[in-house]
């Protein structure tokens, strides 16, 4: 059974994406595995859970979220880590800095808020709110001061983003 999800595993890794979708699905649901199977595939999360004591939070806090998601958001969350790993080292250093700037200028209560409004919202409200409030929030400072809801920032004043 090792040697199966090995097998699976190694020709996943060689095979074209829409290969790799076919193969997936051509395997069983976690319910018809064997004990085998599901031990082998529990296995490296043991290890990893056991040897990194002081990741358990991080690795318990991902795995409630990933629950939680639905199959659009997952699909989203994996291609975003295969488009991570494709990326060059300067593009992760480009995507960590713009990801640590992106939330600075919204306070951290409002920031709460705006994402428990946002998780609450069907895919296609989100992307109409995000639509009709493009830019709103930027320029907002973490004292709360700074542009007000609704205004834009001159575009003549910012820096090119190039």
């Amino acid at each position: 059974m090792l040697a199966l999800c090995a097998a699976v595993v190694v020709a996943q890794t060689q095979t074209a994406a829409p290969q790799r979708a076919a193969a997936a699905q051509s395997l069983p649901a976690w319910e018809q595995l064997s004990p085998a199977e599901r031990e082998a595939l529990v296995t490296t999360l043991r290890d990893r859970w056991n040897q990194n004591p002081q990741q358990r939070a991080r690795i318990m806090n991902y795995a409630q979220r990933w629950q939680k998601m639905t199959p659009e958001q997952r699909q989203r969350a994996h291609a975003g880590k295969q488009r991570w790993e494709r990326m060059t080292p300067e593009q992760r250093a480009k995507a960590r800095a713009a990801f640590e700037r992106r939330g600075q200028g919204i306070p951290p209560a409002q920031r709460a808020a705006l994402r428990e409004k946002l998780q609450s919202m069907s895919p296609e409200e989100r992307r109409a709110w995000m639509k009709e409030h493009r830019g709103q929030l930027k320029g907002l400072r973490r004292d709360g001061q700074g542009q007000r809801r609704g205004e834009r920032a001159n575009r003549a004043d910012r820096a090119p983003t190039r």
